[in-house]
């Protein structure tokens, strides 16, 4: 019924890093005894406001401290990275985990990223392509040459052909290469024919379409829960608002997504009705209704953590019984 997100960022009028680390991995196993769907954590790099930069780490922390609940890094940008090196941390990330560790692979879009790597800007899109064929036929356990290097990658990962890849993005040449890869496709939200253009490709492919995950028009991607929600504005919003402020001036004009957010203002973030809401119990309950989940962002732009807590506590105690009990009601029913 929800997810948690975490990309980390630690902004100087937000929590100290060290207790937003500490927190996540305890949000973590608060989540899996809650129920919670999946947790996703980011990856971005050269972030004034510290944004999680290492995904992996994050991701085996909370590997570590849970049994059951599924943890997908998403975005990982994978052109940044050496295949080969990736491919193997993933395998090993895949053992710890269980396979329970999957990952959105995408291109990014912040220039300044590649120029930090030595990446070549321009390119990033075949780099993306070569790197996960290459990783899929290590994890097959073939040795080969790669770049000229003689490559052989051990151990295995446990789950068969290694570890679960999406692709991830917002434009038909995303989902053009999804189809290419054979791999399942997450979109940004920003174009609703994307679904369609995915299934045309992967048939021009002569492939089965996978699943093509496309955040509707009006999905709430950063979502809290307040008895108070005016008063919980008041305190969190300029949390919410750094985090809306600081994607888009990351993405420009060029980049759209679900997620972005041109407010200048907590009362303009607010009133949009767009990507950050703050619910009320019985408004969380019609979004989950509507939607079928809630994505939680418990500690966007640094919330402090007796804010995030009391989020995730509201929505424990006001609206997952209610979710239940509805349940149990349509069970009785069904039964009569």
């Amino acid at each position: 019924m929800f997810t948690m997100r975490f990309d980390m960022r630690a902004p100087d009028f937000g929590a100290p890093r060290a207790e937003l680390y500490a927190a996540a991995i305890e949000m973590a196993t608060w989540g899996e005894a809650k129920g919670c769907l999946s947790v996703q954590v980011c990856e971005h790099h050269r972030s004034e406001d510290g944004y999680l930069p290492a995904p992996l780490v994050l991701a085996t922390a909370m590997a570590a401290r849970t049994r059951t609940l599924p943890i997908q890094v998403a975005a990982l940008i994978l052109p940044l990275h050496d295949p080969i090196e990736m491919a193997e941390q993933m395998a090993v990330l895949d053992l710890v985990s269980s396979g329970r560790v999957s990952y959105v692979v995408a291109i990014g879009y912040v220039e300044a990223e590649y120029a930090m790597f030595g990446r070549d800007f321009s390119t990033r899109a075949k780099r993306l392509e070569d790197s996960v064929r290459v990783m899929q036929r290590v994890w097959s356990g073939e040795e080969f040459e790669y770049e000229g290097r003689p490559v052989r990658v051990t151990p295995l990962p446990s789950s068969d052909g290694g570890p679960t890849l999406w692709m991830g993005g917002g434009v038909a040449a995303s989902a053009r290469r999804a189809a290419r890869l054979g791999m399942n496709m997450i979109a940004m939200g920003a174009d609703p024919n994307l679904e369609s253009i995915y299934r045309e490709a992967c048939a021009a492919e002569g492939r089965p379409a996978g699943l093509c995950i496309n955040p509707a028009p009006g999905q709430v991607m950063s979502a809290f829960v307040s008895r108070d929600p005016d008063a919980a504005w008041a305190k969190w919003g300029p949390h919410l608002l750094h985090d809306a402020r600081a994607y888009a001036a990351w993405m420009g004009d060029r980049i759209d997504s679900a997620t972005k957010s041109v407010a200048e203002t907590v009362d303009e973030l607010r009133a949009a009705e767009g990507g950050y809401e703050i619910f009320s119990p019985e408004e969380a309950l019609v979004e989950i209704r509507e939607r079928g989940v809630l994505m939680m962002h418990p500690l966007c732009g640094g919330l402090p953590i007796d804010f995030a807590w009391e989020s995730l506590e509201t929505l424990a105690s006001d609206v997952l019984p209610r979710l239940g009990a509805e349940g149990t009601e349509s069970g009785a029913d069904a039964d009569m």
